[in-house]
């Protein structure tokens, strides 16, 4: 929110520096971001000079250049080539002088000595619109006799200064979205600190109604989203430029001045903060507005000429015959004030905040009055505003005000009502403020004193402040009115023993697994839990109908919660190989979330839901790149399972009380499953499939590892994780060749290993499978090394053969494997 130091001054009386004011926002919780001194125009007119015309000749090879000489004042006349039709000896202009930098928009350029078809140009006779007077680029500006010849345009158009303060609003203080709302804080700031001050704002006694001439009906159909509608016409208005006093004080501001009507409402908006709209009375058809929801699907074309689908949810300010504004929102194309408009009808109204704020999003359109129609404003300022609009367009406009005002408010909105008592803010704020002082700050913050007694007060809050509808909010008011750095820091710690639980051991356990992948050359990456539905398309493990859909989404790529971790993660190393970094090891600690249908209960209606904590694991590109001692190697789903294994182990998960098959997710092109005895999935790992990676951009391989965090942290809580004594008795290695059905796979070659033996077999390693020749049909050829070792004792040859021949008889007997 930019504020105008000047324009504040005249509505609190204060002698602070902008400095100083700055820090009394800041200290009560208006932060100011920037404090700069500015001009209403900008760059100030620096460079710019007023000149006299001595000469003005045809230029010798063009049919509309002029080659001028042009008396600023000083000894020797400038020489300029100017293109204006309407130059001529005998004028005085504006010149640009050399140096000088012109804007155009956030564009700028800089006048420089130049050649005009062969003629040198010492300067440049501006138009209104060049340096910022005006908008008009018919011809130059052509000053009166009397302006004095040499003088600075700045000094000529009586430009002054100003300080521009940058307030961060936050999302709670609506209040304070206009300069009469800062005041108000400022006000309260200064009566806490001892400053004689007042708050004052123009009375609008002088509104009287001229005629009846053009009345204007309003009906409200909707009176859930509009809370109270009010409106007045004004015929005869002349639209044109605004006075300089207006324009500049929009300038300041940032805001560009358009002519006297909209500049009006603007000017209104910014003061007071309550947003205006402004209809050409010609095209309110029936000469009745009706405010009302239109049938889904209703076309609607605003005022910068873009059609839009109109909801069923969406507020329209209709006539009797179409829509002519969403309304809060943007206003509709033909509705609006032209340069032909005479006579206008002047909108103020209070909507609801919802049903605004939802009409923005679903449309795509964020303008000054639905940022702060989704916020709230005050309902009971509607029609002061309007008062303060019509008396503006007759001042500046020539318009009469041609009817009384109409103001629909079919329910009134009341003060919030608090009961505050004096111990709960002492409580509350560390410290113990005088009841005086209490009383002092909730008047100078407009809130009044219905009751009080020893214990405390009855408030009633004004309906502006929406942010302070409980004991608490209006605490937070005296606060930072009192002034935080006021409440001194205790000298004694109060604390209360705790018991660490599952919640805490979890994130001892993310915080010691992501150091170790840090350590393996791991990067973290955060990414945000919105995601677009788009890409659980076509998904079987990740239906589409499974997401977590977002009811007013900010846009159609963050529609629904994530249901895996995948999607952010391929984005991420999108955006990387893009920029020529394409050897990449992500890791992700998020949460992922699941809507089952099936179990959608409207008596419990999150049973529906699902919320999981994941870790997420991506690997892909060179695992080694560059290296004198090693040749380029790239990344493998080997290297991944590494990985995935290191981390089980880490935190306590043996392999035995695990199970692997192959996995039928179909993000992976191949992939491998992990669960527990009980069937649960902890973990799924594999190679993306090519049609993921082509949707995501990425050309080479990547490796994904998804591993359930929330279901790892439960199968493990009871675990600890020690350390023993590295065994004195040797470890006896055996390795087998079995010929197995090309069905059969690896993993359930270990799980009947570690079924037949859980004491002694130490580790199962698969190295090497062969599928060719001199093999049976249908047969394929493991190799796998068994490792066996007592912890007590050196293992004979006895004990061996016998475990092994265990092994040999269960593999065969239950996968009809065969030696060879």
């Amino acid at each position: 929110m930019n504020i105008s130091y000047k324009w504040l001054k005249e509505y609190v009386d204060f002698e602070l520096t902008p400095q100083e004011v700055c820090d009394a926002l800041t200290s009560e919780g208006l932060e100011v971001d920037a404090l700069e001194e500015v001009q209403s125009i900008k760059g100030g007119l620096k460079g710019l000079y007023v000149g006299k015309v001595l000469t003005c000749d045809v230029h010798p090879d063009s049919d509309h250049l002029h080659v001028t000489t042009v008396d600023l004042g000083r000894e020797t006349p400038s020489q300029i080539v100017c293109g204006a039709p309407n130059v001529a000896a005998g004028q005085k202009v504006i010149v640009a002088d050399i140096g000088c930098v012109l804007y155009d928009g956030d564009k700028e350029f800089v006048i420089k000595k130049s050649k005009l078809r062969g003629v040198e140009s010492y300067g440049m006779i501006c138009a209104e619109d060049e340096i910022g007077v005006g908008n008009s680029h018919d011809g130059i500006i052509v000053l009166p006799e009397d302006a004095p010849v040499g003088q600075p345009a700045a000094e000529y158009y009586n430009l002054e200064s100003d300080w521009l303060i940058e307030v961060d609003i936050t999302a709670n203080r609506a209040d304070a979205l206009s300069h009469w709302g800062v005041a108000r804080d400022l006000y309260a700031w200064l009566v806490q600190n001892g400053y004689k001050t007042s708050l004052h704002r123009p009375s609008d006694e002088a509104f009287a109604v001229d005629n009846t001439d053009m009345p204007i009906d309003v009906t409200i159909e909707n009176t859930e989203a509009c809370r109270r509608y009010a409106c007045v016409s004004v015929s005869g208005c002349d639209v044109k430029e605004s006075p300089e006093w207006l324009q500049n004080k929009l300038r300041v501001i940032g805001l560009r001045p358009i002519n006297n009507i909209v500049d009006i409402t603007n000017y209104v908006m910014m003061a007071y903060g309550q947003p205006l709209h402004c209809f050409d009375a010609d095209m309110v058809k029936g000469h009745h507005i009706i405010v009302k929801t239109m049938p889904e699907g209703t076309p609607f074309v605003t005022l910068d000429g873009e059609e839009h689908k109109l909801s069923e949810r969406d507020l329209a300010i209709c006539n009797t015959d179409e829509p002519m504004c969403i309304a809060g929102v943007f206003g509709g194309k033909g509705s609006g004030t032209y340069d032909t408009t005479c006579n206008v009808v002047l909108e103020s109204a209070y909507f609801h905040p919802t049903w605004i704020r939802k009409s923005a999003r679903r449309h795509g359109l964020s303008t000054d009055a639905s940022f702060r129609f989704e916020r709230g404003i005050d309902p009971n300022g509607v029609i002061y505003a309007l008062k303060q609009a019509a008396l503006l367009c007759k001042e500046l406009a020539g318009g009469k005000i041609s009817m009384e005002i109409k103001d629909v408010y079919p329910e009134p909105i009341g003060d919030f009502k608090v009961e505050l008592e004096y111990d709960y803010v002492n409580r509350l704020t560390g410290k113990n403020i005088p009841a005086d002082t209490v009383k002092s700050i909730v008047r100078s913050l407009e809130m009044k004193i219905d009751a009080e007694s020893e214990n405390g007060l009855s408030l009633s809050v004004p309906p502006y402040r929406v942010d302070v509808q409980r004991p608490c909010d209006v605490v937070e008011d005296i606060l930072r009115v009192y002034g935080y750095n006021n409440v001194e820091i205790p000298t004694q710690l109060k604390s209360s023993l705790v018991v660490k639980g599952d919640e805490d051991k979890k994130h001892k356990l993310e915080e010691i697994v992501s150091e170790q992948l840090v350590g393996c050359g791991f990067n973290e990456i955060l990414n945000n839990s919105l995601t677009k539905s788009a890409y659980y398309e076509g998904l079987d493990s990740y239906a589409a109908e499974n997401c977590v859909r977002i009811m007013n989404p900010l846009s159609s790529d963050l529609n629904v919660m994530r249901q895996s971790l995948l999607f952010g993660g391929l984005e991420s190393i999108a955006h990387n190989a893009n920029r020529k970094n394409p050897d990449l090891r992500f890791f992700e600690f998020g949460n992922v979330y699941h809507f089952s249908k099936e179990k959608h209960n409207a008596d419990a209606p999150m049973s529906a839901y699902k919320e999981e904590c994941h870790l997420g694991l991506w690997v892909t590109g060179k695992r080694v790149k560059g290296s004198w001692a090693h040749p380029d190697e790239d990344s493998s789903f080997y290297e991944l399972k590494a990985y995935v294994e290191n981390i089980l182990r880490r935190i306590g998960l043996n392999s035995g009380t695990v199970l692997m098959h192959n996995s039928d997710n179909n993000i992976f092109s191949k992939g491998i499953a992990i669960e527990n005895r009980g069937g649960k999935l902890l973990v799924e790992m594999g190679v993306i499939s090519k049609n993921l990676l082509k949707a995501s951009g990425i050309d080479g391989s990547v490796y994904y590892a998804d591993l359930n965090w929330t279901a790892l942290a439960k199968a493990v809580r009871k675990n600890k994780v020690g350390y023993k004594e590295i065994s004195k008795y040797p470890p006896v290695s055996r390795d087998l060749a079995l010929l197995i059905d090309k069905s059969v796979d690896f993993a359930q070659i270990e799980q009947i290993a570690y079924q037949t033996e859980k004491k002694l077999l130490k580790c199962v390693e698969l190295f090497d499978v062969y599928e060719g020749k001199n093999l049976p049909e249908g047969k394929k050829s493991y190799a796998v090394n068994f490792i066996l070792q007592d912890e007590g004792k050196t293992l004979n040859d006895k004990q061996i053969d016998t475990v092994m021949n265990k092994f040999i008889n269960n593999i065969k007997g239950k996968l009809g494997a065969e030696l060879r």
